[in-house]
Order: structure tokens, then C-alpha cells, then sequence
């Protein structure tokens, strides 16, 4: 069986890999970040940003995250992306049984193997037992798009109420209905871990946060190494969150453009997954000679053989603009003639 690249996006290595001469032009689908162009101004001193220490508490994104959720500063923790985020978590996970739910993101796993860990992988919430102490949930899903509804999720935390639920919100911004705003203040059952980097185009300068209780936001940090999070990366975040209306637009240009882009594929005869987010799955019976055909026509997705239950059984694919997608489309129409 021939083995993929762990994660999408980074087209040359893909193309490499596959020994598929790379055109000038690439299309990447395998990479969910927003499309959406932002037409402000990043006014930031860089020089100076860079020439001095960062501000190792991140308090002003912290005042503003911790406004924006009706939360305290102390339930606020800025992290080097979420990424960073999984790894703090997982390092106190040590004497704990942890449940993580699948298909999802792969470093859930490869954090609490670091770590060594125990764990236990499973398909469904309906798996989770009340001897799991800690439980791994990515809502919105990644890859499938799927997400639990805020009144399952408190069913949930009712129902085991000696479980910590680890909660990844990366993609809670592309939601284009049903977005929920979970309380954190004093809870010690929720950690939510939520991602600036895919929304606000910040991809390259790895920033995230964490929404828990004070008690758990002081354990984190005191294994967070010091000045994780840079200057520059901080001083942007500020910027974009600054602009109310970018999240809007977003929501709205994906509510619009989501079902139209899996419609016009449904209509070639695909089955696609739905999905209330910017990324979503088509199954297919030969996923490398689907990735190949695509990557010689410049059009780059994510293959799934690392998601348990998916097998290599999908491609996850991202909405990106109108044209854009209808090229996708078009070269889809093109392999169901094959």
C-alpha cells in the first residue's frame, strides 16, 4: 500500500511524492483555511516585534478572547496554534484514560503517544465509558464536517460527569448555522481549544487558544514554554480581531457557496458527506488514481488513509472560491467519464 504525507496543503511535496511534474498553476483543495480575501491593513512595527521579547501572558489577546466569550482573562490561554495546545494537554494526561473519537485530526493521537499515554480510539460519543477520564472531541469535525449540537454536547457532559471533555473548535468559525458558545467560567469539564490561524489567514504564524477553568489554564501554562506564542503573531491576531465583520462575511459566503459546490457534484453522481463547514468528503473507490488525475490537471485534495474508518474509502476536499471550484468540478466531471 502505497504511504501519504500525514497532513494536506504544502502542494511540491505532494506533486514530488507522487512523481506528477507540478504546473504553474495549483488549485489547493486539501488545505481548510478561509478563501475569503481580507481587505484590511495589517499596521504592525515588525522590526519591532521581532528585535524585542513578546509579551509572555499575551494579555491583550487575552482581554479580547476573554471578552468576546464571556469569560475571564484566567480562563484564556494564547498558544503557538492550536497544535501546541494538543501536546500541553496531553502532557498531564500521564495516569488518565483517554477516549478520542473518530475519524479526526491525527495529532490527538500522536500527542498522547508521545506522552505514552493510554488511550482508547473509537468511532462514536455512543462508545465513550465512564471509566474514560479525559474524551477527544473535534467539533465541526475534521475531516468529515459533521457537528454535534451544543444540547448533545451538555447531554454528554451530564451523563459522564467524571469526564474531561477536550473540545477542538478549529473550525468553529466557518460554521455557517447552528453556532454554539459554550460556558467555561468554573467549568472544569470542558477544555476548548480554538484556532486563529485557518480563519484570519495566519497560517504561517501558528496561533491559537484555550478556553478552560482557571485551574486548568494554570497547569497548561506552567508547561507552556516561555515566549511560545512570537510578537508578530500576537500583534496580527490583534488586527484581525479587531475587524468585527470578517467572520460574517465569511459565515455568509460559505452558506452559499457550500451546498452549491457538493449539489454540482451530487448532480455528477458523487456521494458527498454533508457538511456545515468549508470542507467536506466524496467517496471514491480508487482514491490514488483519483489524487493522480487531479494533481496532473493542477488541483490538489487531502487523501483519508490515516483517518481510522476512513481507509483511503474518501478525498476531503475544501470550498474555495467560485471559480475555483467550479475547475474542480469541471476535472471531476472529466473522471466520472473515465
Amino acid at each position: 500500500m502505497t504511504e501519504f504525507r500525514m497532513h494536506g496543503a504544502n502542494p511540491e511535496k505532494t506533486y514530488a511524492f507522487f512523481s506528477v511534474p507540478m504546473p504553474e498553476k495549483v488549485y489547493d483543495f486539501s488545505t481548510n483555511t478561509n478563501v475569503l480575501p481580507w481587505d484590511g491593513e495589517l499596521n504592525i512595527d515588525v522590526h519591532k516585534a521581532m528585535s524585542e521579547y513578546p509579551d509572555d501572558d499575551s494579555k491583550e489577546l487575552c482581554d479580547i478572547i476573554a471578552e468576546e466569550n464571556n469569560c475571564h482573562p484566567d480562563n484564556v490561554l494564547v498558544t503557538n496554534g492550536s497544535n501546541e495546545a494538543i501536546y500541553l494537554i496531553a502532557s498531564y494526561q500521564k495516569s488518565k484514560q483517554n477516549c478520542v473519537i473518530h475519524p479526526v485530526y491525527g495529532e490527538y493521537n500522536r500527542a498522547l503517544k508521545a506522552y505514552d499515554v493510554l488511550h482508547r480510539n473509537v468511532r462514536s460519543p455512543l462508545f465513550i465509558e465512564k471509566s474514560d477520564e479525559t474524551v477527544w472531541i473535534c467539533n465541526p469535525n475534521n475531516p468529515t464536517g459533521k457537528y454535534i449540537p451544543e444540547d448533545e454536547l451538555i447531554a454528554l457532559f451530564e451523563f459522564y460527569k467524571n469526564t474531561v471533555f477536550v473540545i477542538d473548535e478549529a473550525y468553529r468559525d466557518f460554521l455557517y448555522e447552528g453556532r454554539w458558545n459554550l460556558d467555561v467560567n468554573d467549568n472544569s469539564k470542558m477544555i476548548i481549544l480554538r484556532s486563529l490561524t485557518k480563519n484570519f489567514h495566519l497560517c504561517g504564524a501558528r496561533i491559537g487558544y484555550v478556553l478552560a477553568c482557571t485551574a486548568t489554564i494554570k497547569a497548561l501554562k506552567e508547561r507552556q514554554p516561555t515566549w511560545s506564542v512570537n510578537a508578530v503573531a500576537q500583534q496580527a491576531a490583534l488586527v484581525y480581531l479587531s475587524d468585527k465583520g470578517y467572520l460574517q462575511k465569511t459565515a455568509e459566503f460559505y452558506k452559499k457557496e457550500v451546498p452549491r459546490f457538493i449539489g454540482e457534484l451530487i448532480s455528477l453522481g458523487y456521494e458527498v458527506t454533508p457538511s456545515k463547514v468549508n470542507f467536506f468528503l466524496i467517496k471514491t473507490s480508487d482514491d490514488e488514481k483519483l489524487i493522480k488525475f487531479l494533481l496532473k490537471r493542477g488541483i490538489v485534495v487531502r487523501h483519508t488513509r490515516n483517518f481510522m474508518g476512513l481507509d483511503g474509502q474518501y478525498i476531503r476536499v475544501a470550498t474555495r472560491s467560485v471559480d475555483e471550484n467550479n475547475i474542480f468540478i469541471k476535472a471531476m466531471k472529466e473522471f466520472s467519464l473515465i
